[in-house]
């Protein structure tokens, strides 16, 4: 029963924090002068405008059985890298601000951790630990997982604004094959990313081995 209800709480955290990181996405490219997501209807926190079957439902649930860190994305906001200012940059800049946004939430929640005795009687002071841990590791795990720079991750937008021209058979090869890559990624180097997930959280938490 305990480890349903912690399950469900995760997946209730990613879906809050997927959600963010589609919308950063949005306004990211409406501030660089694409409206494709304000048109669409993406810039808003429902979640139902943004729950990917595969990616927010099934690969969570198959990351959590499998052991593994929780890993998962939202339907992508749509934008057209043809309106954004700033050239190649443009893309790029759009796609670091799921990450970013990722990261900001891991550090607000853990950072909060900082203020708060860990070794506390309270009911409430544990539950807020354990709410606040959550929400920082997921959004570390997020952003780390985005950052990869495989297609269709955010950091293969930046992989291609840093390609010189003469690469772009390189980058039509990642575009084609890049989602066998990914999930080659998932299954067998996604547990790489813990031990740097786990660094980042202390580092920010300076909670040593607490967790």
């Amino acid at each position: 029963m305990e480890n349903a209800i912690s399950f469900i709480f995760q997946i209730g955290v990613l879906i809050f924090s997927v959600v963010i990181h589609e919308v950063a996405h949005g306004f990211a490219a409406l501030a660089l002068g694409d409206r494709t997501a304000e048109e669409e209807g993406r810039l808003t926190l429902n979640p139902i405008r943004h729950i990917d079957p595969f990616g927010t439902v099934i690969l969570p649930v198959m990351s959590y059985l499998l052991g593994g860190i929780i890993i998962g994305w939202a339907k992508p906001v749509p934008y057209n890298p043809l309106r954004l200012r700033r050239g190649k940059w443009g893309p790029a800049l759009v796609g670091i601000a799921g990450p970013a946004a990722n990261i900001l939430l891991a550090l607000i929640f853990g950072l909060s951790l900082r203020t708060v005795p860990f070794l506390s009687e309270s009911a409430f002071l544990t539950n807020f630990i354990s709410i606040a841990a959550t929400i920082s590791l997921l959004n570390l795990t997020l952003a780390f997982f985005n950052l990869v720079p495989i297609p269709p991750l955010d950091g293969s937008k930046l992989l291609f604004a840093l390609m010189p021209r003469h690469w772009y058979g390189v980058r039509l090869l990642l575009e084609q094959y890049g989602i066998f890559l990914l999930l080659f990624f998932i299954a067998f180097l996604a547990p790489l990313l813990s031990p740097i997930v786990l660094f980042s959280f202390r580092l920010i938490t300076g909670t040593g081995g607490f967790f």
